[in-house]
């Protein structure tokens, strides 16, 4: 019995040595690329601003559970921009005071950790393809704002506002991603995709300076071309 399993283990063994000299137990790299990115309000007489550009660049690290499946992190740092329109009031002086909409264009850079799980095709030729679903934790590393008052019959214009102490710190996102890879050779592989970085917890804090019955409340969403090499 003893001799059975001891042949057992080293079957084990030389099963595990394979595949490992096959396939490396993780890749490291880096990527970059454009995104752009959307706020979804969810206070009443808030609206999202259209989408603005934004950029990313990070470092990859994936660490293979088995052969195409990885558990994916690394960093990210996230240029995340995007806009809203705020109800707001402006006093002029004591007695005269104009009503109208504040839309604030926001600039935020966030430290992004990802955790996810990565899964791929087998090879294909030159390529693989693959697919990820995860989460992030988003750490506010600068913010700024452009800000525009309109009314109808005053305009007022600010930019570069430093806005840091209005947003919250942390930001959590679910991703989901996908793309391909195209093998240059050894371990060593391009990869782009298309990533979509969905915010579901509020990244603003406190409420409305002049309306103080309204909460400022959204959600930070942004969707990214991703440009990569892996070793």
């Amino acid at each position: 019995m003893k001799k059975q399993v001891f042949v057992a283990c080293l079957v084990i063994s030389f099963c595990l040595s394979t595949v490992y000299s096959q396939q490396k137990p993780f890749v490291f790299g880096f990527k970059a690329g454009p995104n752009i990115g959307w706020m979804k309000p969810d206070t009443k007489g808030y609206q999202g601003n259209g989408i603005k550009a934004g950029f990313s660049w990070g470092f990859i690290a994936d660490f293979f559970l088995m052969e195409n499946y990885a558990i994916a992190t690394g960093f990210d740092v996230i240029f995340l921009n995007a806009g809203l329109e705020i109800p707001h009031e402006i006093d002029m002086d004591e007695i005269l005071s104009y009503e109208g909409t504040l839309h604030r264009d926001y600039r935020l850079k966030y430290i992004q950790i990802p955790v996810s799980l990565l899964m791929r095709t087998n090879q294909l030729g030159k390529f693989r393809f693959f697919g990820r679903i995860g989460f992030g934790a988003n750490f506010l590393i600068g913010a700024k704002a452009d800000d525009e008052f309109i009314s109808s019959a005053y305009i007022e214009k600010s930019d570069d506002n430093d806005i840091y102490t209005d947003m919250t710190f942390m930001r959590a996102a679910l991703i989901l991603g996908g793309g391909a890879e195209f093998n240059l050779g050894g371990s060593t592989s391009l990869m782009a995709g298309l990533t979509f970085n969905n915010g579901f917890t509020d990244i603003l804090k406190g409420k409305n300076s002049r309306y103080p019955n309204l909460s400022n409340k959204a959600l930070a969403n942004f969707l990214s071309l991703d440009i990569g090499i892996v070793f």
